[in-house]
């Protein structure tokens, strides 16, 4: 991992990356890894009501701040929410925009088996722009029927600390289960344990790329 130095998350919507990644990009920025995290939708039509609708754009810029993000690292993009596959083009393109701008050597980015429809456009888009990259995705198991745990990454107890700090920048996503400190700390728990860690984050590798 020591020779990768720039690392992008792309986040389909504004929480993903926090959810699948958050302690390791934690754990990468303490580090001295440059991060970059790219959301597509701050998800307007999801918002509950008598909420601000960009209430999860300002919550995706505390949660990535909290993490160590720098400010000039965040982008976030305003695709509709479960409409990315009518705009896969333009997502193309704004991911081979960020391929040639921040030349990335590892890319972060949600499985091909995720089932949600703008999470899956994200993870075949994103391995289309980013093929001759190393590329691991992240796991968010409500939306997985499987997942490969090729790659687990160790977390101490002040990454997983920071992650479910970000997580709790969206209030206004606190109804979800499993955005529940409790859940976060057991499902790291039990990644550990796989590895007789304390805690991790697993992730599958789509392509390791070695120079």
């Amino acid at each position: 991992m020591n020779d990768f130095k720039r690392i992008l998350a792309l986040s389909p919507h504004t929480d993903d990356a926090e959810l699948g990644a958050g302690g390791t990009l934690a754990r990468w920025i303490e580090e001295g890894k440059e991060v970059f995290y790219a959301a597509f939708s701050i998800a307007e039509k999801s918002v509950p009501e008598g909420l601000p609708q960009n209430i999860l754009e300002e919550e995706c810029k505390q949660a990535t701040k909290s993490l160590g993000l720098k400010g000039n690292n965040l982008s976030i993009y305003k695709f509709p929410v479960r409409d990315f596959p009518k705009f896969r083009q333009e997502i193309l393109e704004i991911l081979v925009s960020l391929r040639e701008e921040l030349k990335p050597d590892l890319v972060l980015l949600p499985s091909l088996k995720d089932v949600h429809q703008d999470h899956h456009t994200i993870a075949e888009e994103g391995i289309r722009a980013f093929k001759n990259t190393s590329l691991l995705a992240y796991e968010l198991p409500w939306n997985l029927l499987s997942f490969e745990l090729s790659c687990l990454i160790i977390l101490h107890p002040k990454q997983l600390d920071k992650k479910v700090k970000a997580i709790e920048c969206y209030q206004s996503q606190k109804h979800r289960n499993y955005t529940s400190k409790e859940f976060i700390y057991g499902w790291a728990r039990s990644r550990g344990v796989q590895i007789n860690a304390e805690y991790a984050e697993v992730f599958e590798v789509i392509r390791w790329v070695i120079r």
